[in-house]
């Protein structure tokens, strides 16, 4: 599972005295903790692979605003951290789709559902996002729907 492997990255780290690493995995095993506590279930309980890739996906948009946040207040030393944090997270994700991939999927979608307006892209959106599931990032889908209306 996930959860394992990650508290065994944690004790590599720490002996190799890499602090981003081991506070971001500490931080990430702690995430897991909040999200089997939020879902009524023990600390010591274990979350599916598909429950541990959400709350990783979600630490990596919030390192992603983190840094977009604190660049705007000037702050480009914690920005870069928050950066590093995130490509460390990110590295625990599967590999992303590419645009072409998102394309070709949003295209076969449209014809299914019949979709020819801009007003309905909404529903085009939810569709490639379950097509997807997990493999492209929202914001990717969103500039490949938008850019057929």
């Amino acid at each position: 599972m996930m959860q394992k492997s990650i508290k065994d990255e944690i004790i590599v780290a720490m002996k190799a005295k890499d602090p981003l690493k081991t506070n971001t995995l500490r931080g990430l095993t702690a995430a897991f903790t909040n999200e089997l506590v939020a879902t009524k279930r023990k600390p010591t309980d274990e979350l599916t692979e598909e429950e541990a890739l959400g709350v990783i996906r979600r630490e990596v948009k919030k390192r992603k605003e983190a840094a977009t946040a604190f660049r705007s207040g000037g702050r480009e030393e914690s920005a870069q951290k928050e950066e590093a944090e995130r490509a460390l997270l990110e590295a625990y994700l599967p590999a992303q789709m590419s645009s072409e991939e998102i394309q070709k999927i949003a295209h076969a979608k449209k014809a299914e559902l019949g979709i020819t307006e801009a007003k309905d892209s909404g529903r085009l959106m939810g569709a490639v996002m379950k097509e997807t599931a997990g493999k492209a990032n929202s914001e990717d889908v969103k500039v490949v729907i938008d850019s057929f209306f």
